[in-house]
């Protein structure tokens, strides 16, 4: 290690700084009380509870401790780059290059050491090949389900998002954490037997 004491306690502290800027970029979920969007730091708090929760059913086992450390940081880089909606075709052209400019940007604002730690969990759940970043993947397509199912559809009827898309979306699931797939497909019938869903146009 490095980095002088006080030069490494700089820096950590301008990074905490730096990502309460999280709190401020606003996702197309709603609450579950359809009182306002969510902001993306509150998506991060939400699914890394729902890992502690869930980590039952991961199909092997897991390091959930590693997997929280992986939600947590996820989704920092939409600090500069903004909550892309996952059904936003044009914008999603751009994410990849958006995102990487931003890891390089935040995660160099750290102490080397931990600039590597937390660059390379951002890449591990990019990537999605270790059984951690599949599961904690799973996690981040079922909360967004979750909460437009308990908002009567929520951001689904306001783009009209139709029931084909949801479920591609939601297909990591299968895979990340297969003993939840039934549950999705469960709540993916009933959102369009209610009209929360789209069925695809013929």
């Amino acid at each position: 290690m490095t980095d002088c004491p006080q030069t490494r306690l700089t820096q950590q502290m301008q990074f905490i700084v730096e990502i309460d800027r999280l709190k401020g970029i606003l996702r197309q979920t709603l609450l579950t009380d359809c009182s306002r969007r969510e902001n993306s730091a509150e998506h991060s708090w939400h699914i890394a509870l729902m890992a502690v929760l869930l980590m039952e059913y991961a199909p092997e086992p897991i390091d959930v401790l590693r997997v929280i450390k992986m939600l947590l940081v996820h989704d920092l880089v939409e600090i500069d780059a903004g909550d892309t909606f996952c059904y936003d075709v044009q914008h999603n052209q751009s994410k990849v290059e958006r995102e990487l400019q931003a890891a390089d940007r935040l995660f160099g604002l750290l102490p080397a050491d931990q600039a590597q730690e937390l660059r390379s969990l951002w890449d591990e759940f990019e990537a999605q090949q270790t059984p951690e970043a599949q599961f904690a993947a799973s996690l981040d397509r079922l909360q967004p389900m979750l909460n437009n199912y308990h908002t009567q559809g929520g951001t689904w009827k306001q783009h009209h998002i139709t029931r084909d898309r949801v479920l591609l979306r939601a297909a990591p699931i299968a895979t990340g954490v297969p003993h939840l797939w039934e549950f999705v497909q469960a709540l993916i019938n009933d959102s369009t037997a209610k009209g929360f869903l789209k069925k695809p146009e013929t």
